[in-house]
């Protein structure tokens, strides 16, 4: 070691608070990296995990092979493991278990698709042969006719169809029924087959709740595969890339397999899509994301070898006059950027390491109570998350120690030992306004001339606070808009459980409302009508499209009646005297688009309130008919009740009390035919509650258990609240304590200033009046600069969802409020924080002090 870094070390040794400071900064700069990096793995790793255990492992579905097609991917030099799945059939149960779920529905797989697909035992063993078969708990705890482990079953195998065209029905079809709920499908039975129970599970999530059936599991051998017996091979691969697309596609085209399809879901979840937008905006993100972290990061160690340079100008002139080069003083600040991460990135990685799995720890319990989730979050550290924590933190600290090893490198001896680098002084430097000293007095004055007068120290400053302003700032932006393109791609429901009826009579529905585990719960009767609207109001998507010869486009109304209670809370829920009967018009929500793929948030109404809509029946030349009725917009709302509202470009929602959806309906008896009944329910346990419905419902209802996907959704966007809050939370600690190191360090370093003024009769109440404005000059500048950079970083972010996600750019005010009045508090803390650690002070022991 020579001895420039010798002398380096015994400084660090020497200055135990600066250097404490300084490898304090960089450990919570490394720490945040390591953290951001591993709760990207960690949170990518449960959500795999948690799609595998809910949907089942496959990356690749192969339809109807054969043996011979069966072999050729499994030697696919990509398959990993491969499994077959059949839907055997359908076959007709004794009719006196549920009229309403008249069928058994028959899945086969080999061994490892009965491994791959999530299949939860209770009671039994898995099919080791074709003759074996598992039933659900429903089935096998009926109550009237009750299957158990070791019955015999003789069933007649086939399709369902309809009756007199032959038309096949899949399980996502409900039971086909008329008005007067008479079952109107027919079974196709083309094989019999003998199954020995052997087992009962629990009702799988990946099953469909619509289906007229109870499902059953059975095994299927890959011998059993030929030319008229055929299965879906569904692959896991052994690495997942995005050339998997292309792979699977070229090996179904050269052996005559149509119609191969991907495991979306869970393909998207590893950063494999193939759709391109997706990607851009992806990468988009993160590229952005990482550059507010890395420039967080360099400010704040930035700060802390600026600072340390500063301190160390004496020392480093005192080199230059016995002869070290530019050169040696140069490496010296890199020698000593070397020591200081020698030190701090092992502690940051074991700190933001350490930091995450204590946060994990906290989230599983709360996770598993509200949501029950089956996964917990782990920490996943991989070589690739800790390579990218100590590149990144190896970058920042270079680029943290270049520019002041630059200025260290240009210090001459004369200026350092008088210490008057940092202080040149001119008249003109410190001429301050006038009205300054006349609006706020003379100790408002000597604090602007003192920022003046240490120009370098006072940008630092505000250069943290800035740095502090757009940190926050975009971060709170960034996943504030991930929330809102996360709420825009996922379903819109906000209830658990809809009965629907062909029917205007809903007295078969109302009693299934007090059913127990209900929580609440919404009537309405609903009906789809058309109007004609003018340009001024259509939306901008619609725009463009056919209009009639009048000018006017089409628009799909659907005008629906809650119940009076719903309709009572709804309305002044949304503004409005329920007592009035307003029309409420629900105008605003999003929707996929079908070509550019994009999740669009629109307006599909631009209406004043007053307007006048007229109603007419379903035929495209009604805007040449007379209406059937008008309605008035009473209200204009983004808000729904309970139920499913989904929108399009060219439809919208009419909420209005029951009693005036009958008065619309009495007009015409056709209208009566078209009108469906929905109950829409909330449930504390939606799994008995639709046990409980399925006893009691008549074959014209129609069940739909949405509760999973909402429990999804719900997943999601809590997921997305922990992460959004916990790093918005972690990015304002690091502003702050990067504000507090700044500034106390600052103040350390004008002690005998301080000692000056005091001595020259400044009273502690001037001295506190000089500091107040101090603060308020950095809080005033910060926000000067911070507030338009952050506002580029904002742009930057919305344009890149907007490759997949078209909504209009909004300040996010909250926000803006919040840093304003955080970065004037922060500031006076801090400068309050410093004042009282040199308060005590004697004037004549801080006249004496130097910076060495």
């Amino acid at each position: 070691m020579n001895i420039v870094n010798t002398l380096t070390l015994r400084q660090l040794q020497r200055n135990k608070r600066r250097t404490l400071v300084t490898i304090i900064g960089v450990i919570i700069s490394v720490a945040m990296v390591t953290a951001v990096a591993t709760l990207s793995f960690s949170f990518s790793d449960l959500l795999i995990r948690q799609e595998i255990a809910n949907n089942g492992e496959w990356h690749v579905d192969y339809p109807n092979v054969n043996q011979d097609q069966f072999k050729t991917i499994e030697n696919d030099s990509w398959t990993k493991r491969l499994s077959l799945a059949q839907d055997t059939g359908y076959a007709k149960l004794n009719e006196s278990i549920d009229p309403n779920k008249p069928y058994l529905f028959i899945k086969s797989f080999n061994s490892l698709g009965l491994k791959s697909f999530p299949i939860h035992l209770t009671s039994g063993h898995l099919p080791r042969n074709s003759q074996e078969i598992l039933i659900t708990d429903d089935l096998a705890h009926h109550s009237t006719h009750p299957y158990k482990i070791g019955d015999r079953l003789t069933l007649g195998v086939g399709d369902r169809q309809i009756k007199g065209n032959h038309e096949k029905l899949s399980e996502n079809d409900p039971l086909q029924v008329n008005a007067k709920g008479k079952i109107t499908e027919t079974l196709d039975v083309q094989s019999s087959h003998t199954y020995t129970i052997v087992g009962t599970f629990e009702q799988p999530t990946w099953a469909s709740t619509i289906s007229p059936s109870y499902l059953a599991i059975s095994y299927m051998s890959p011998s059993q595969l030929s030319n008229s017996n055929r299965a879906d091979a569904l692959v896991v691969l052994k690495k997942v890339n995005h050339s998997l697309y292309l792979h699977a596609k070229q090996l179904a085209n050269n052996h005559q397999i149509k119609h191969v399809s991907f495991n979306a879901s869970l393909l998207r979840l590893y950063g494999v899509t193939n759709n391109d937008s997706l990607m851009r905006t992806l990468y988009s993100l993160v590229a952005i994301i990482m550059c507010v972290i890395i420039i967080g990061s360099v400010a704040l160690i930035y700060n802390a070898f600026a600072i340390s340079v500063s301190e160390r100008a004496r020392h480093l002139g005192m080199l230059s006059s016995v002869g070290a080069t530019k050169k040696q003083k140069r490496n010296s600040v890199f020698f000593e950027g070397a020591v200081i991460g020698l030190v701090s990135i092992p502690v940051g990685l074991l700190a933001g390491i350490g930091g995450m799995a204590a946060t994990f720890l906290f989230i599983n319990k709360f996770l598993n109570g509200v949501l029950g989730g089956t996964e917990k979050l782990r920490v996943i550290v991989t070589p690739l998350s800790l390579i990218i924590a100590c590149l990144v933190s190896i970058v920042t600290i270079f680029i943290s120690t270049y520019l002041p090893a630059i200025k260290a490198s240009k210090v001459s001896a004369i200026d350092a030992i008088r210490q008057s680098e940092d202080i040149r002084l001119s008249r003109r430097k410190v001429k301050t306004s006038k009205l300054v000293r006349k609006l706020f007095g003379i100790e408002a004055d000597i604090g602007l001339k003192n920022l003046k007068r240490t120009k370098r120290r006072y940008r630092a400053t505000v250069f943290s606070l800035v740095i502090s302003i757009v940190l926050f700032l975009s971060v709170s932006f960034f996943t504030g808009n991930i929330k809102q393109s996360l709420v825009m791609s996922q379903s819109k429901m906000n209830y658990d459980i809809q009965i629907s009826q062909t029917s205007a009579n809903s007295s078969e529905l109302e009693p299934l409302a007090h059913l127990t585990h209900v929580t609440q719960s919404t009537l309405n009767k609903e009906l789809t009508l058309m109007t004609w609207i003018d340009p001024s109001m259509a939306s901008n998507q619609r725009k463009g499209n056919e209009k009639n010869k009048d000018g006017k486009f089409p628009y799909y109304v659907i005008l629906q009646g809650l119940d009076e209670p719903s309709y009572t809370a709804y309305a002044t829920r949304v503004g409005v005297d329920p007592t009035d009967h307003p029309a409420i018009v629900i105008n605003k929500g999003s929707y996929q688009d079908d070509q550019s793929h994009k999740y669009i948030e629109l307006t599909t109404l631009h209406a004043k309130l007053g307007t006048k809509l007229n109603l007419y029946s379903m035929d495209t030349n009604s805007a040449h008919k007379k209406p059937i009725d008008q309605l008035q917009i009473g209200a204009l709302t983004d808000q729904v009740p309970l139920g499913n509202y989904q929108v399009d470009a060219d439809e919208f929602h009419i909420i209005v009390s029951m009693k005036d959806f009958r008065k619309l309906v009495q007009k015409s008896n056709t209208l009566k035919e078209q009108v469906q009944s929905n109950l829409y329910l909330k449930s504390s346990d939606p799994i008995a509650t639709q046990t409980a419905i399925d006893k009691v419902k008549s074959p014209t209802m129609y069940v739909f258990n949405d509760y999973v996907d909402h429990q999804h959704s719900q997943q999601m966007l809590l997921f997305m609240n922990l992460f959004a809050y916990g790093f918005i939370t972690l990015i304002s600690l690091i502003s702050i304590a990067n504000i507090f190191n700044t500034i106390s360090t600052s103040i350390a370093l004008r002690k005998r200033e301080f000692a000056m003024l005091k001595s020259m009769g400044m009273t502690p109440n001037g001295f506190n009046k000089m500091m107040t404005y101090e603060s308020l000059f950095y809080g005033l500048n910060a926000l000067a600069f911070g507030l338009p950079i952050s506002g580029v970083f904002m742009v930057l972010i919305y344009l890149a969802l907007r490759n997949n996600f078209q909504y209009s750019f909004t300040l996010p005010w909250v926000s803006l409020i919040i840093v304003i009045a955080a970065i004037f508090t922060i500031v006076t803390a801090a400068m309050l924080y410093s004042i009282q650690k040199i308060k005590k002070e004697n004037i004549i022991d801080a006249l004496k002090h130097e910076n060495i």
